[in-house]
């Protein structure tokens, strides 16, 4: 080679220049993977992201029954429930899992009656809440493996009043951390860069990496026994 002349080497399909060689792709464990001026190019993406439709959740059916003792009301604040009894009286073992079923939904109006029963009933329980506990887990992992954004954010607002609810309820989910985490893990690090601004999402706290930020923090503060 002479100077700044170029030279193609028809052996092989890339072409050296003095300074550099242009590097191309290949796949792993194959003869060029090994060689030089080849880069692995690695395997596609998994899909740990993409959205798993729920199947239809046991709280819809029971929902399109007319077997909660409730209804949709609405004032100059919006949308509420009008429980038909004191919520202190309903079995939370029989309830609070089907609410937490419908953490599933995205639809109206399943959404609206699943998040806000288990609010008003996480508000009311005290003491029932704790030995409901693992009645409530798959309900959460169902919900978590959705990967769907607003299911997953609603899902760990709820999971931090959960813990919050009442004395041990905190300890009584930490048995449960593996079951539950490794959708934290996923996603613990899906921020939306706004720059020097506040994104809207950060605003309703729709931002999926600080809430899982915010809910490990709770589950520390609040699961020792």
């Amino acid at each position: 080679m002479l100077g700044n002349q170029t030279e193609l080497n028809t052996s092989s399909d890339w072409i050296a220049y003095p300074d550099e060689l242009r590097m191309l792709k290949t796949k792993g464990f194959t003869v060029r993977s090994t060689m030089k001026n080849y880069e692995v190019v690695g395997p596609p993406a998994a899909g740990a992201f993409r959205e798993r439709p729920s199947k239809a959740t046991t709280f819809r059916k029971f929902y399109e029954r007319g077997e909660f003792p409730m209804a949709l009301e609405h004032d100059a604040k919006g949308n509420h429930i009008a429980w038909k009894v004191k919520i202190e009286e309903l079995d939370y073992h029989h309830f609070l899992p089907l609410f937490f079923d419908g953490l599933c939904e995205t639809a109206h109006p399943y959404e609206f009656f699943a998040r806000q029963g288990v609010h008003d009933m996480l508000e009311h329980g005290g003491p029932k809440i704790q030995p409901v506990i693992p009645q409530l887990i798959i309900p959460i992992k169902n919900a978590l493996n959705t990967r769907n954004r607003q299911v997953i954010c609603t899902t760990l607002k709820v999971l931090q009043q959960l813990v919050m609810s009442g004395d041990k309820v905190g300890a009584a989910l930490v048995r449960y951390y593996r079951q539950i985490l490794p959708i934290f893990n996923i996603f613990k690090n899906m921020n939306i860069n706004s720059g020097d601004g506040i994104h809207y999402s950060q605003q309703k706290r729709e931002n999926i990496g600080d809430l899982i930020q915010e809910t490990l923090e709770v589950f520390e503060r609040f699961g020792d026994d």
